[in-house]
């Protein structure tokens, strides 16, 4: 094998793609500093047992570990930035009102997600710490939304559901966690003759109530049948209420509902969503509320956020024009060395990006796009038309 071969899932990105990246990154910090959000930058990698505390064993398993060689302790490569960003809030910022915060930056995984996708996401999220009521979550929502306007994403489709809604129905259902994976699994698939045998020996509401689930997903209609069908438990009707309030809100937007959703990771406590586009292979945007994704950390403050892949978002966008540039002669120890020197410091200051052509190399094609050229003419450098 050649030594240059990289590992499976994982790829370089070049100019091209990355510059598209790096036009995406900037518009979605843009777009949630616009919101009040501030900027972090956790660590790539921490200890171990800091880094999975509370997380589960789904991001346990995503995690990659290594020996630290200054502390002979475990460390991991992360494989989820909300869990720091939780500790941020509790530890080192220990706001008492609101904490609005964002990132982007890379994370790791020991396995792909789905088919064909990278194992190094770079990880874009915005979160809000310390306000418990709907009109957070409904932030998370415009802020995602815009966030996707902003980046050109098209026809989109807001998908939402609850958390509690499944963890109701499995209130009191005596299941190892295995198992109980399987049922998540099968109502994922609305595959109902797994279900039915998966649940066989759960109390006959559970089973009936999980049963239903399977076909409650659609428009708006969706909620009106879930009241009717679903156990009238206070955080059922809470869950359902929050949802029609939420997508109330959501003026101009395509909404649906699927309530069996579990998908993503398993901090979430209640409602959550996900924002889709044709030509995407999976959600663009997952998100939701987790208000106890602080308390392992000794804070417990409500929490709702959302987060997305920058790398999965440029596959799906519209692809951007290069931008123009300005094509420029290289000349040293010449007269006019200096005042060249002086007119493209003069054209970059001004926001243009201007290529200085190597000797022996004025037919190569470049990836500015070089529309202009900076000329002698009349004793003064002007930049000229090609």
């Amino acid at each position: 094998m050649s030594a240059w071969v990289l590992p499976d899932h994982i790829a370089d990105v070049l100019p091209s793609e990355a510059r598209h990246i790096e036009e995406l990154r900037r518009e979605l910090l843009d777009t949630a500093r616009g919101y009040g959000y501030e900027l972090v930058m956790p660590p790539l990698l921490e200890h171990l047992e800091s880094l999975l505390t509370g997380t589960g064993e789904a991001l346990d398993l995503q995690t990659f570990k290594l020996v630290d060689q200054l502390s002979g302790r475990m460390m991991g490569l992360r494989a989820d930035t909300t869990p720091q960003v939780a500790r941020i809030d509790a530890h080192l910022l220990n706001r008492q009102g609101v904490a609005r915060l964002c990132y982007c930056g890379p994370v790791l995984h020991t396995r792909p997600d789905r088919p064909h996708a990278t194992r190094e996401p770079l990880q874009f999220g915005a979160e809000l710490y310390g306000h418990a009521g709907l009109e957070a979550d409904l932030e998370a929502l415009l802020l995602a939304l815009d966030c996707l306007k902003a980046t050109r994403v098209a026809n989109l489709t807001v998908d939402m559901a609850d958390a509690r809604i499944v963890r109701s129905l499995l209130a009191g259902v005596r299941a190892d966690a295995p198992a109980l994976a399987r049922v998540q699994a099968a109502l994922a698939a609305k595959d109902s003759s797994e279900l039915a045998w998966l649940t066989r020996g759960f109390p006959a509401a559970a089973r009936e109530g999980l049963r239903a689930l399977v076909s409650l997903y659609g428009d708006e209609k969706v909620l009106l049948e879930a009241e009717r069908s679903l156990p009238p438990v206070p955080a059922m009707h809470e869950a359902l209420a929050n949802l029609k309030w939420l997508a109330g809100h959501l003026q101009g937007a395509r909404v649906s509902f699927d309530l069996a959703d579990m998908r993503g990771y398993a901090y979430y406590s209640g409602a959550r969503f996900a924002m889709y586009t044709p030509g995407a292979s999976d959600a663009l945007v997952r998100g939701g509320r987790y208000d106890e994704v602080g308390a392992v950390f000794g804070r417990n403050r409500p929490a709702v956020g959302f987060s997305l892949d920058v790398k999965e978002l440029v596959a799906v966008v519209v692809k951007r024009p290069l931008k123009a540039a300005i094509r420029a002669p290289w000349l040293d120890g010449s007269k006019d060395a200096a005042e060249l020197r002086s007119a493209i410091a003069a054209l970059r200051g001004a926001g243009e990006t201007v290529v200085c052509v190597l000797p022996g190399h004025e037919s190569e094609v470049d990836e500015f796009q070089c529309d202009r050229r900076l000329t002698r003419d009349a004793g003064k450098w002007v930049v000229q038309g090609l």
